[in-house]
């Protein structure tokens, strides 16, 4: 099964300057506990509702004044449309990741692979359960 047949496609993107507040209200609309940043119709990083609470809030950032490219991540894990799911769950569990964006081979933003994605959609046996295993152990 290849990964564009699972994933969540056309994740709403925000701009670097966007307010973690703004950011914050943007997930809760969505529903979504991610939003990717691009600019220039790049991806140039990642904002979970954890990096806004984690790097912003509890450092004492104002989420009213704060862009989220001062917490984003930078240095995304991605993974590729035509990929197989296999090779999308081994990046997640290697990286402990969640969630992982996706891109076409123009490295064009196409969407949003969770472990939600997988549990739903993937029909690789326990696939889910073992990624969730893997990306909730303690890093080492």
């Amino acid at each position: 099964m290849k990964i564009n047949e699972i994933i969540t496609p056309k994740p709403q993107c925000i701009s670097p300057n966007t307010t973690l507040a703004e950011a914050a209200t943007d997930m809760k609309t969505l529903d979504v506990g991610i939003l990717p940043i691009c600019e220039n119709d790049r991806l140039v990083g990642t904002i979970t509702d954890r990096d806004i609470t984690v790097r912003a809030v509890a450092e004492g950032y104002d989420p009213k004044t704060t862009k989220v490219e001062q917490v984003m991540s930078r240095g995304i894990i991605c993974c590729f449309e035509d990929q197989d799911v296999e090779e999308a769950a081994e990046t997640m569990e290697e990286g402990q990741i969640r969630r992982l964006p996706v891109l076409n081979r123009a490295e064009r933003l196409v969407g949003i692979i969770s472990l939600g994605d997988l549990a739903i959609r993937a029909t690789e046996g326990d696939l889910a359960g073992r990624v969730l295993a893997r990306v909730s152990a303690p890093a080492s």
